[in-house]
């Protein structure tokens, strides 16, 4: 049975766009703990355009099951990390023009740089995990390097649901990337990894993949952010865990 992560980064970004103190993203954290959470995901970037330090720092002291630190390879941050030592740490790429990550890391062309940051932060305590394509080369890296765990990019999946031309969904783009995510699921855990996915799952497209075996946990934020506007927090992640049991 896989885990729910929620990510907290939008209840941040909610509160950024005002520059003031509300909403919180620890409450949020403490709110999402209390609807069965397994784990709480944030996103410290280089820009801090929604989490910020104070926040990482809190989070640490606050959560109560696991906190994963979704990260650059920026030495900033890398340093930041090494300090917190949280339970988790995910690397992930990053990009400061963007809306939000696009597309995993390419370990294969950062092999050196991820394998030295693997080492740091596993030397801390953190399991250490790579946002990735479900690509052979790119497990394969993710495991040379040192990773214990993969976070798979369900991105393209999700994007099948939504075509740019606003017209119906493609059954065999859906089937394609599922197959996909299947293939990748099961290379990773033939490397011995942890397998968890995540980016652009929602209530209406997230069945299909919690039915892989093999999962341990999925991280979730937008979508869970979206829906708590309308029917609060605790109840959105509730609804969530419901569906990927």
């Amino acid at each position: 049975m896989a885990g729910l992560g929620v990510n907290i980064d939008h209840v941040a970004t909610v509160r950024q766009a005002r520059r003031t103190v509300e909403p919180d993203p620890i409450w949020a954290a403490v709110e999402a703990e209390l609807a069965g959470a397994d784990c709480i995901t944030f996103h410290l970037r280089a820009d801090r355009r929604h989490i910020n330090d104070r926040d990482a720092m809190l989070l640490k002291q606050t959560v109560h099951g696991r906190l994963n630190m979704e990260m650059s390879m920026d030495e900033e941050i890398v340093k930041i990390a090494e300090s917190l030592a949280p339970d988790q740490a995910t690397l992930v790429p990053e990009k400061r023009e963007e809306v939000t990550t696009e597309g995993g890391l390419d370990v294969v062309a950062s092999a050196k740089r991820t394998a030295e940051v693997t080492e740091r932060l596993r030397a801390v305590g953190t399991v250490v995990s790579a946002f990735i394509d479900p690509e052979k080369s790119q497990i394969t890296a993710a495991s040379d390097a040192g990773c214990q765990a993969i976070e798979l990019h369900t991105g393209c999946y999700a994007n099948a649901y939504l075509p740019p031309d606003g017209g119906k969904p493609s059954a065999d783009e859906i089937a394609r990337t599922l197959e996909e995510l299947q293939t990748g699921l099961a290379a990773g855990l033939n490397a011995g990894l942890i397998v968890h996915g995540g980016h652009g799952l929602t209530y209406n497209n997230v069945a299909p993949v919690a039915e892989m075996e093999g999962f341990s946990e999925f991280n979730i934020g937008h979508s869970i952010i979206a829906r708590a506007v309308f029917v609060g927090l605790r109840d959105a992640v509730a609804e969530m865990k419901l569906l990927i049991l």
